[in-house]
C-alpha cells in the first residue's frame, strides 16, 4: 500500500518537493507572458491548489507539465476575461511629464523597450525573456512549451530582429 502513495502527489512532503522546485519557474513563464506579477502570482497559486486538488491522480513524474499545463490554461482564461473587460471600458489614457530630462529619457526607453515587447507576438516574448532574463537554455524553453530546439531558435531570432528594428542601440 506504501508503493500507492508514493506514485501520488498527496503526500506533504512529495507535494512541498514539487512546489520548491516548480514554482519559482512556472511564476517566471506566466509573469513574462502576462508582464503583471500580481496575476501571475495568483495564476500560480490557483494552479498548484488544483495540484492539490487532483493529487491522488497525478504522478509526481507528471506534476511539472501538470501545473505548466494548468497555469497555461489559467492564463488563456484571464486574457479572455480582460479582452471582453477592455472591449467596454472608456479610454483613460493621460500622460504627465514633470521630470528632468535624464528621467525623462530612461522613461522613453523603457516605454519604447516594454512596447516593443507586448508588441512581439506571445510565443516570442515569452521565449526572449525566459531566455535573457531567467538564463533557461534553448532546450529547457522548448520542454516548457512542447515545441523543438529549432522552434525556439526561430523565435529568438525573430524576437531580436523585431527588437533591433523598433529600438535603436540596442
Amino acid at each position: 500500500m506504501k508503493a500507492i502513495k508514493e506514485e501520488h502527489v498527496c503526500r506533504d512532503d512529495v507535494y512541498a518537493s514539487i512546489f520548491s522546485t516548480y514554482s519559482k519557474t512556472v511564476f517566471n513563464y506566466i509573469y513574462y507572458k502576462f508582464g503583471n506579477e500580481e496575476k501571475a502570482y495568483d495564476v500560480v497559486q490557483e494552479a498548484f491548489i488544483k495540484l492539490w486538488e487532483n493529487c491522488s491522480k497525478v504522478a509526481p513524474d507528471k506534476a511539472k507539465s501538470y501545473v505548466y499545463t494548468i497555469a497555461n490554461n489559467l492564463y488563456l482564461n484571464v486574457l479572455k476575461a480582460e479582452k471582453v473587460r477592455l472591449k467596454y471600458a472608456p479610454d483613460t489614457s493621460a500622460v504627465v511629464n514633470e521630470s528632468p530630462d535624464f528621467i525623462l529619457e530612461e522613461q522613453e526607453y523603457k516605454e519604447k523597450l516594454e512596447r516593443a515587447l507586448a508588441a512581439l507576438p506571445e510565443n516570442q516574448r515569452t521565449t526572449f525573456l525566459l531566455n535573457r532574463i531567467d538564463g533557461k537554455k534553448y532546450a529547457e524553453i522548448a520542454d516548457m512549451e512542447g515545441v523543438s530546439v529549432k522552434a525556439i531558435e526561430k523565435r529568438m531570432h525573430l524576437a531580436l530582429k523585431t527588437l533591433r528594428e523598433q529600438i535603436e542601440g540596442i
